[in-house]
């Protein structure tokens, strides 16, 4: 994945997301809901360490391999934007509050590093895999919008036992599962032996959704370049970029009491679009996808201003 490429080039990428990732850490080491300053200060960063390291492979391998890796990087993060919104419904789906999400989502990136890099390995002898996986995925975002649409405003209330939730009656069948959450634990010890909370199956789902957008969008940007180690980097520093905007994204959800039906909108729009795809039917490309979450989302945001709901759930 490295070949022709010089140990500077790859240390650089290296010790730039380890720092950063250090540092994101550091910063968020207290569980409790991330402010829409402090996510708004975070996805700058990583858009401005992202251009850095474009400019320093313009400086080392040339402008084409950094004009490369902009372009790759500009796709993935256009074909990402889903993301945000099927992670927003993974955690309504597990009632995850907010003082825990920039836990797992950290976490998820650590995963991300090492599944993009095996992806990108594979490269497209995945595509066909990609298929019934991708129309199972599409299902799967479907059913979140219509579960999000069920809890829509219904009191915002933690789950605090989990034994009938989904995710715990699957995965109990092959691991001890303790259906309650431990603080922040993934893993906690009850009974004299180690078992899985609910936050670390959150985490896989998280993990698993990740997965299955990039059956579409990596083969996207390996058709821009088949370069391996500027497809994995420009989709490192895209999805990293990403997971800080979703911060921005949940953060004004708290304040914009119509974006939630905005999102569940474009859920559907999203599960629609990946059925849609996989079966042929019609292709809707990058730029009319981002133009219709675009709209859906400046609708609810211009709806949440001039209609905001007063207290009682009634319209102002």
């Amino acid at each position: 994945m490295i070949q022709g490429y010089s140990l500077a080039s790859v240390s650089i990428f290296g010790v730039l997301i380890l720092f950063f990732l250090i540092l994101d850490l550091f910063s968020h080491r207290q569980d409790r809901p991330i402010s829409l300053k402090n996510a708004g200060l975070w996805s700058m960063v990583w858009v401005a360490v992202s251009l850095a390291f474009a400019a320093y492979l313009a400086q080392s391998q040339g402008s084409d391999k950094a004009s490369l890796f902009l372009a790759g990087y500009f796709l993935e993060k256009s074909l990402s934007v889903d993301n945000l919104f099927v992670f927003m419904a993974i955690f309504a789906s597990f009632s995850i509050k907010d003082r825990y999400q920039h836990r797992i989502l950290y976490f998820g990136i650590v995963g991300a590093l090492v599944l993009r890099f095996i992806f990108i390995g594979l490269g497209t002898s995945l595509l066909l895999l990609g298929q019934w996986v991708l129309i199972m995925f599409g299902l799967f975002v479907l059913w979140s919008a219509w579960q999000m649409y069920k809890q829509m405003g219904k009191e915002d209330g933690e789950i605090e036992d989990y034994t009938s939730h989904w995710s715990v009656r699957f995965v109990k069948k092959f691991l001890p599962v303790y259906p309650r959450l431990d603080g922040h634990k993934f893993f906690t010890h009850q009974n004299a032996k180690w078992c899985a909370t609910p936050l670390l199956l959150c985490l896989v789902v998280i993990e698993v959704a990740d997965i299955m957008f990039a059956f579409d969008s990596v083969p996207a940007v390996i058709a821009i370049t088949n370069d391996q180690f500027l497809v994995y980097t420009s989709n490192i520093f895209a999805i990293l970029g990403l997971r800080s905007m979703y911060f921005l994204l949940s953060a004004a959800k708290r304040y914009l009491c119509h974006l939630e039906k905005a999102v569940i909108g474009i859920l559907v729009f999203i599960g629609l679009k990946m059925l849609l795809h996989v079966s042929e039917v019609f292709h809707i490309s990058p730029n009319a996808s981002l133009a219709v979450v675009g709209v859906l989302l400046t609708t609810g945001i211009v709806a949440s201003i001039f209609f905001p709901v007063a207290e009682g759930g009634s319209n102002v």
